[in-house]
């Protein structure tokens, strides 16, 4: 088969292609920005609800039905095309921003976040295999950094804008009326302007040296391998720590005696961090090799958490906030890359979809744990105890991990 030049994959060849990609999914992320500051607040404030567990429902639902989302789209992505499922994304989350605006009880809320599960699965899942298809293997650190650094920077803008507004207009219906604005425009450009990418991949697998697994996908980089199994491990306790961080830390801070407007400070710093530095993360680790930038990232994560419960400052709050978000940065980029330098490049759409599930269904395990331990004991132990967690994870990489040590770069010197 002959491949046209314009499928070649590499950044400079396809800045266009790709800086679209990147817009779109500042707008995926974006969605779920809208809900991080506010969301337990109305649970408490409009609907009654004081059980920790039951307020962090709308997170585990959320957790699962991305985590599932991504799985099928990693699949999906390789049989119906990237493009489709980037739309079909896009088209369940158009109804989210009005049901969270006019929802009469909370089973509402829950089942909105059914659909951004969905949305977020199907989109975000989609977006990251085009920009690796696009990006090809030098610059695939950088390319996550790029593709993670948008989607959290709007995350953390749009917490930011949503408590501002809810402070100012109230908590409903204003603070949503930006999610009308993202969802529409990601799926119409979505569908005008982005093109498939399965050529780009095409390219790469006739000069891939790793193995075609052709099945089995699920248990390899789950189970088998053991250094995609540690990245997935890896990916799940990150978001087992940011799913108890979602709903635990708005009603810590308001416990600490802070503001609306500063909970939504504190609440962006930690995402604005993450977005931001990736960056730099992401191509760092294309010279340092992924394993180093794992494990010390996931240690930053832990401390951070560890501490958190010992500060009563609003400016201590932002500092460690931040502190998180780097530590958060230092190792999102870094997973899916290291999960593209394991996988055939025919293999790689899955082995993306199944690490994506273990790591969404981190948002799920740990808001169902810090629910719980909140409930039972307080927030203070279960931010404390996800911290133990979060180390023990970070020793895990360090010492099974026995591949992914040597600079990507070094490739192409």
């Amino acid at each position: 088969m002959t491949t046209s030049q314009t499928s070649v994959p590499g950044l400079k060849g396809n800045w266009t292609q790709f800086s679209l990609l990147v817009l779109i999914n500042a707008f995926v992320g974006g969605m779920v920005g809208m809900e991080r500051t506010i969301l337990p607040e109305i649970a408490e404030t409009d609907f009654g609800i004081a059980a920790r567990s039951a307020i962090f429902s709308f997170i585990v639902v959320f957790g699962i039905t991305k985590a599932l989302a991504n799985y099928f789209a990693g699949r999906f992505a390789q049989k119906y095309g990237r493009k489709n499922m980037l739309i079909v994304g896009w088209l369940f989350g158009l109804p989210v921003p009005f049901i969270l605006m006019y929802a009469p009880d909370w089973n509402w809320i829950v089942a909105a976040n059914v659909l951004l599960g969905i949305n977020q699965g199907l989109a975000w899942s989609a977006n990251v295999i085009m920009k690796i298809d696009l990006a090809g293997e030098k610059d695939r650190g950088l390319a996550m950094g790029l593709n993670e650094f948008a989607g959290y920077l709007a995350v953390a803008i749009v917490a930011f804008l949503t408590g501002w507004i809810a402070a100012e207009f109230g908590l409903r219906p204003y603070p949503f009326y930006i999610g009308i604005v993202l969802a529409v425009l990601g799926l119409v450009m979505s569908i005008v302007w982005v093109r498939d990418t399965a050529s780009f991949m095409a390219y790469e697998s006739d000069s891939s040296v790793l193995e075609h697994k052709k099945k089995n996908l699920f248990m390899e980089v789950s189970f088998r391998d053991r250094n995609m199994q540690s990245v997935s491990q890896a990916g799940m306790m990150t978001n087992f720590k940011d799913g108890m961080a979602w709903g635990a830390f708005p009603l810590f801070l308001a416990t600490a005696g802070l503001s609306m407007t500063q909970i939504g400070i504190v609440v962006a710093v930690y995402p604005a961090f993450w977005g931001i530095l990736q960056v730099a993360t992401g191509k760092i680790s294309d010279y340092t090799g992924r394993k180093k930038m794992l494990w010390a990232g996931m240690a930053v994560q832990g401390l951070s958490l560890l501490l958190f419960p010992f500060l009563e400052q609003f400016y201590a709050f932002i500092l460690l906030a931040a502190l998180l978000g780097t530590g958060t940065a230092m190792v999102y980029p870094t997973f899916l890359a290291s999960i593209a330098d394991l996988s055939h490049p025919k293999d790689m759409a899955e082995s993306i979809g199944v690490f994506r599930l273990w790591r969404d269904g981190g948002y799920a395990i740990g808001a169902i744990f810090s629910g719980i331990v909140a409930d039972l004991f307080d927030i203070n132990l279960a931010i404390t105890l996800t911290g133990v967690l979060v180390l023990f994870s970070a020793l895990w990489i360090l010492f099974r991990m026995n591949r992914l040590n040597e600079p990507v770069i070094k490739k192409f010197e």
